[in-house]
C-alpha cells in the first residue's frame, strides 16, 4: 500500500531519519513509538504529505485515501458540530448532488431512443450503486454514532463548535476522519483529550476499521489492544517487530542485551587496537602494520547502544507523617455553577493509604470535586479533611508556580532530602531531563516541560495525601512506569484523576464514578468497573429493549387479558410498588446509621475503636445489600 525507500530526514546537519525502509501493508496496525523527539510526528507529516523529505521517496498506491489526525491543528468556525461533522461525507454528498440533477435531466427529456438518454441511465445508475456501496443512505446514523462515542451529547450536536474547548474541537476532527473510512489513518496521540469510555469505543472502532492504522500514542493499554506490529524509532534507524506492544518490550530488551555485548567487544578492540598504534607507531619494522591500524579504526563503523539502560531505576518517596484514619470524608456535597449542577449528594470516606481513581467523562467534575477538597471553589455540603493531612496536589497550572530562574536540577535539589539527593539526575532521566537538559533554566522549558518538573518536585515533598490531576498527560511510557512503580510503593494515601487504564491498572483499588450528576463508588481495580460497567450497559439496553416491547404490546394484550387476570397484574404490581417502598426506607435507615458512625469515627477518642469500625463495616454491607434489592425489584416493575 505503502512503500517508503531509504527515505532521510535532517534538520540543519543533524540526521532525524536516517536511511530509514519499510512497508505499510493494508490490515497493518502499526505501532510507532519511540522516545521523545525520535522522529515520530515528523515520520507521520511526511508520510501524509506534509513534510518533505531530505532524501529517498515514499509510493503510494494508486487512489490511496489518508486520514491524518495531528496533535495540533486549526480548528474551523462558523458551524455546529453536526454541520462540521458532515464535512466528511462532502463525497457522498457531491453523489448525491450528482444523482439529483441527472434524475431531473432525465424527468425533462423526452428522446428515450437517443444514446445520450442511454448514457445518462447508465451513469445514474453507476452513481446509485456507488452510492449504495458507500452506505450513503445512513451517513446521519454513521455520524451520530461516532460522535455519542467520541463522548458527545445529542444536546451537542447543534451547538457553534466554537463553544467548545481545543480538545472537544479535535474530537470533532477525529469524527470526521474515522467516519472517512480512508484507507489509512494516521494518529498523532489520539487519546490525549479523550476519556476513558471514548478511548475504549475508539479502541474497538480501529480494531474493527477495515482501515490500516499507523498512530502514535503514549497510552500502553490502547495501543496494546490495537496494534498487531510495532516500529521504533531510535537514533534514526528504525526497529520493525511483528508484534504489539507487550511483545516487543521483551524483544527489545533482548535486542538492547546483544548492543551492549557488542558495544562493549568493539570498544576494548579499539582500545587495544589504540594501544598497538601508539607502542609501535615510531618502529620503521611495524610502519606498514600501524597505517593498516589506523586505516582499520578510520572505516569502524561503530555501535551505538541505542537506549539508556533504566530498567532498575526506582524513585522512592520520603515516608509519610501518619494522618488521621480518614484523611477525606464528603457528605452531601453539592456543586453547582448558576442553574447548572455538576453533581449533588456526593457522599463517601476515603480510608487513610487508599488509593482511589476519579474517572468519568469530562466535564462531569471530577476536577472540579478536587478542587472543592482543595478549598478552591465553594460548595454546599460537607467537606471533612482528616487529622494531620499534609495534601500534595498537581494540577495543570501547578507549573506557573515554579521559579522560572532556577535550573531543572535547582528546582529539585531545593526541596530532595536524604538517599534521594544522590539520584536526582538519574530522576531526571528517567523523567526526560537528562543530560544538558537539567540545567536548563525554569523559563526556557516548555508547558509540558514545566508540568513534569512541577511533578518531580510535588513527588518529592513529605505528604501523607497526594491528589495528581491527570499527572500522565505529559509523560513518556518510561517515565509513567517510574511515577507508577513510585506511587505503588507510597504509603499514604492518593487520589488520582486519570483516563490511563494501564497506568490505573494495580494503583488504585476503589473507582469513584462520575456522571449524570452523580458520584458512584465502585470497589475494585480499574479494569473491575470496567467490565461492571459494560455488562450494566447491557442490561440497560435489555431494560429498554424490554420497556419497548412491552409498550408495542400492551395494547394488544390488555384486550386479552380476561378481568380476573387484569386483577391479579393490579394486585402484584401493588404488593412489588410496597415493597420497593419499605425498601427505600430501610436503606434510608441504613444510611442514616452510617452517617451517624461515621461521625462517631471522626472524633480521636473513637479512631482505634474497632468495635464500632466492625458496626459500621455491617451497616454499610446492609445498605449495599438492600440496594442490590432495590435494583431487582425496580426490574420487575419494568
Amino acid at each position: 500500500m505503502i512503500s517508503i525507500e531509504n527515505l532521510s530526514i535532517a534538520f540543519g546537519f543533524e540526521p532525524l531519519l536516517d536511511n530509514i525502509s519499510f512497508l505499510i501493508n493494508r490490515k497493518d496496525k502499526i505501532a510507532l513509538v519511540g522516545k521523545n523527539g525520535a522522529g515520530k510526528t515528523t515520520l507521520l507529516r511526511t508520510i501524509a504529505g506534509e513534510q518533505k523529505p531530505t532524501s529517498g521517496t515514499i509510493s503510494y498506491s494508486r487512489d490511496l485515501s489518508i486520514g491524518y489526525l495531528p496533535q495540533q491543528m486549526i480548528h474551523a468556525e462558523g458551524t455546529t458540530v453536526r454541520e462540521e461533522t458532515r464535512k466528511a461525507f462532502k463525497h457522498i454528498s457531491d453523489i448525491q448532488e450528482r444523482i439529483e440533477r441527472k434524475s431531473q435531466q432525465l424527468a425533462e427529456r423526452t428522446d428515450y431512443d437517443s444514446p445520450q438518454y442511454q448514457t445518462l441511465i447508465d451513469q445514474l445508475t453507476h452513481d446509485n450503486e456507488l452510492l449504495q456501496m458507500l452506505g450513503g443512505q445512513n451517513f446521519d446514523g454513521e455520524m451520530e454514532k461516532t460522535l455519542l462515542g467520541l463522548g458527545f451529547l445529542r444536546t451537542d450536536f447543534d451547538r457553534p463548535c466554537s463553544e467548545f474547548s481545543g480538545g472537544w474541537r479535535m474530537r470533532i476532527e477525529l469524527a470526521k476522519i474515522l467516519l472517512q473510512s480512508p484507507d489509512l489513518l494516521l494518529l498523532d496521540e489520539p487519546t490525549n483529550h479523550l476519556d476513558i469510555e471514548s478511548i475504549q469505543w475508539l479502541e474497538q472502532f480501529l480494531i474493527q476499521s477495515r482501515s490500516a492504522v499507523l498512530l502514535v500514542s503514549h497510552d500502553r493499554a490502547f495501543i496494546d489492544n490495537v496494534t498487531n506490529r510495532t516500529i521504533e524509532i531510535s537514533l534514526g534507524h528504525i526497529y520493525d517487530y511483528n508484534v504489539n506492544y507487550s511483545h516487543y518490550l521483551t524483544l527489545r530488551q533482548e535486542r538492547h542485551e546483544q548492543q551492549v555485548r557488542a558495544y562493549e567487544n568493539q570498544q576494548k578492540m579499539i582500545q587495544d587496537t589504540e594501544e598497538f598504534i601508539e607502542r609501535f607507531r615510531y618502529k620503521a619494522t611495524k610502519a606498514v602494520q600501524v597505517q593498516s591500524r589506523i586505516k582499520q579504526l578510520e572505516k569502524l563503523e561503530r555501535v551505538e547502544v541505542d537506549l539508556e539502560d533504566n530498567s532498575r531505576l526506582r524513585l522512592k518517596f520520603p515516608p509519610a507523617p501518619r494522618s488521621g484514619d480518614y484523611p477525606v470524608i464528603a457528605d452531601d456535597v453539592e456543586k453547582a455553577f448558576g442553574e447548572h449542577v455538576v453533581f449533588s449528594h456526593a457522599t463517601f470516606t476515603i480510608h487513610r493509604g487508599e488509593k482511589v481513581a476519579f474517572v468519568g467523562k469530562n466535564g462531569e467534575g471530577k476536577t472540579t470535586l478536587v478542587r472543592c477538597i482543595m478549598g478552591q471553589l465553594p460548595y454546599s455540603g460537607t467537606l471533612k479533611i482528616g487529622h494531620n493531612v499534609k495534601i500534595g496536589y498537581f494540577a495543570q497550572n501547578q507549573a506557573s508556580l515554579l521559579d522560572e530562574n532556577l535550573t531543572v536540577f535547582e528546582t529539585i535539589d531545593n526541596v530532595a532530602t536524604g538517599d534521594i539527593r544522590t539520584k536526582i539526575r538519574d530522576i531526571l532521566g528517567a523523567f526526560m531531563f537528562g543530560g544538558e537538559a537539567s540545567d536548563k533554566k525554569v523559563k526556557v522549558l516548555s508547558g509540558g516541560e514545566r508540568s513534569r518538573l512541577a511533578m518531580i518536585r510535588l513527588l518529592l515533598e513529605p505528604v501523607n495525601l497526594l491528589i495528581l490531576d491527570e499527572p500522565t498527560n505529559h509523560l513518556d511510557m518510561r517515565s509513567k512506569d517510574v511515577l507508577k512503580e513510585a506511587l505503588q510503593a507510597f504509603d499514604g494515601t492518593l487520589i488520582v484523576v486519570s483516563h490511563d487504564r494501564y497506568f490505573l491498572d494495580g494503583l488504585v483499588d476503589k473507582v469513584y464514578e462520575f456522571g449524570g450528576g452523580q458520584v458512584k463508588e465502585h470497589l475494585g481495580s480499574i479494569y473491575d468497573f470496567l467490565q461492571k460497567k459494560k455488562i450494566d450497559n447491557l442490561q440497560e439496553l435489555e431494560r429498554k429493549t424490554t420497556v419497548n416491547n412491552t409498550a408495542a404490546q400492551k395494547s394488544e394484550s390488555e384486550g386479552k387479558l380476561s378481568y380476573e387476570q387484569q386483577k391479579e397484574q393490579q394486585r402484584k404490581q401493588r404488593k412489588l410498588e410496597k415493597q420497593i417502598q419499605e425498601t427505600e426506607q430501610e436503606i434510608s435507615r441504613l444510611e442514616a446509621e452510617q452517617k451517624r458512625i461515621e461521625e462517631l469515627l471522626t472524633k480521636p477518642e473513637n479512631q482505634t475503636n474497632t468495635d464500632l469500625f466492625e458496626q459500621y463495616e455491617r451497616v454499610k454491607h446492609e445498605a449495599e445489600q438492600r440496594l442490590y434489592e432495590w435494583e431487582i425489584l425496580q426490574d420487575e416493575t419494568a
